[in-house]
C-alpha cells in the first residue's frame, strides 16, 4: 500500500492513457488525442467511435483500480491506452447496437487484465514492452466471436478485406495527394482516416515530445517511400493502410525503448521498412481469419528490434518505482 496517496485522480490517468497509445502520459496529449478522434468521427458522421473511446477509456482505467492493479501504473497510463483502442476499433469494425456496446465494456475491462498478464510475462521476463498486445488480443477474440453470436453484426459486406481490397479502384498516387497521406497515417493509429486527425496526434506529440513527434512524421514519411517503392495497392496507401504500424515503430525503436542516436536512428529505419513488409505479409495471413491485423504488424517488428538490445531506457510501459509522471 502506498504510505503517502499519489495527486492524481481518475480524469488525469484517463488522460494520460490516450496519451499513452504513443507512448506520453501526457494530459495535455491525451486532450488532444481524443479531439483528433472525436474530429474523425464528425467528418465520418459515426459518432460512436469517439463514445467508444471514452467508454473504453473510462472502463480500463476504472478496472485496473478495482483489481488492484499498480496504482503508479494507473496514473502513469498504463491501462487506459488499450482500452481506448478497444473502444475505437469495435464501433469501427461492428455495427452500433447494444450487444456491441456491451462487448465495449467488456472488451475494456478485460484489456486490463490482460495489461497484467503481458507484464507478468512479456515484461517481467523478456524486458520487453507489451504495448498494444492486450488491444490486439482482446479485439481479435471480440471480432471473431461476432461471427458466432446473432446480435453482433460485422460492419460493412462480408469481413473485414484486405487492404489491397479496399480501395483498388482509386487513382494513382500524386504528389499533392502525399501531406495528406503522410498524416492520415498517423491519424490510422486510431484508425482514423483524416488527416486533420493525423495534425492533431502530431500536434499532441509534440506536447509532450518534440522527437517522439518528428519520428512519427519521418516513420510515416519512410513508410510511404516503402510503399512506393514495393508496389502496395494505391488505394490501400491513400487510406494509410500501410503506414500507421511503421509510424509506431519508428517512435518506440528510435525514440521511447532504446537511446537515441546515429546507430539507433539506422536500427529504427530499418524496423520502419521491415514493419511495411510485416503489414503486408500479415494481411494476407489475417484474410483468412476475417479479422484487421490491427497493430500487431508493429508489435511484432517492435519485439524483434528491442529483444537482442540490453541498452534501453526506462519506457513507460516497464515503470520503475521512481519513475516521474510527466505533465
Amino acid at each position: 500500500m502506498l504510505s503517502k496517496p499519489l495527486p492524481d485522480n481518475l480524469l488525469t490517468s484517463c488522460l494520460r492513457g490516450a496519451g499513452q497509445v504513443f507512448f506520453q502520459p501526457n494530459c495535455a496529449t491525451g486532450l488532444l488525442f481524443l479531439a483528433a478522434i472525436a474530429w474523425a468521427s464528425h467528418a465520418s458522421g459515426n459518432w460512436s467511435v469517439v463514445l467508444g473511446a471514452v467508454v473504453g477509456l473510462v472502463i480500463a482505467t476504472s478496472t485496473a483500480y478495482l483489481i488492484d492493479s499498480s496504482r503508479e501504473s494507473i496514473h502513469q497510463g498504463l491501462y487506459g491506452f488499450n482500452g481506448i483502442l478497444v473502444g475505437v476499433a469495435l464501433p469501427t469494425f461492428l455495427a452500433a447496437n447494444p450487444a456491441m456496446w456491451a462487448c465495449v465494456v467488456v472488451g475494456a475491462a478485460v484489456s486490463s487484465v490482460a495489461v497484467d498478464a503481458m507484464s507478468t510475462v512479456v515484461t517481467r521476463n523478456w524486458g520487453i514492452a507489451g504495448s498494444t498486445a492486450p488491444f490486439v488480443l482482446v479485439t481479435w477474440l471480440l471480432l471473431l466471436g461476432a461471427y458466432a453470436f446473432a446480435h453482433l453484426h460485422v460492419a460493412g459486406m462480408g469481413p473485414p478485406k484486405l487492404a489491397t481490397e479496399i480501395a483498388a479502384s482509386a487513382a494513382t498516387l500524386d504528389l499533392r495527394d502525399v501531406p495528406a497521406v503522410l498524416f492520415r497515417n498517423i491519424g490510422e493509429v486510431f484508425l482514423l482516416g483524416s488527416a486533420i486527425s493525423g495534425v492533431l496526434i502530431v500536434a499532441g506529440l509534440a506536447v509532450a515530445s518534440v522527437p517522439a513527434a518528428v519520428a512519427a512524421l519521418l516513420g510515416s514519411a519512410v513508410a510511404i517511400g516503402c510503399s512506393v517503392v514495393l508496389g502496395v495497392d494505391t488505394g490501400a496507401l491513400r487510406e494509410g493502410l500501410y503506414g500507421f504500424s511503421p509510424v509506431l515503430t519508428a517512435i518506440a525503436v528510435g525514440v521511447v525503448f532504446l537511446k537515441t542516436g546515429p546507430k539507433v536512428i539506422f536500427f529504427a529505419f530499418l524496423a520502419t521498412v521491415f514493419t511495411v513488409i510485416v503489414q503486408g505479409a500479415m494481411d494476407t495471413m489475417m484474410s483468412a481469419w476475417g479479422i484487421p491485423t490491427l497493430t500487431a504488424p508493429y508489435l511484432l517488428t517492435m519485439w524483434l528490434f528491442t529483444l537482442p538490445k540490453q541498452d534501453v531506457n526506462p519506457h513507460p510501459h516497464a515503470l520503475t518505482a521512481g519513475a516521474r509522471l510527466r505533465d
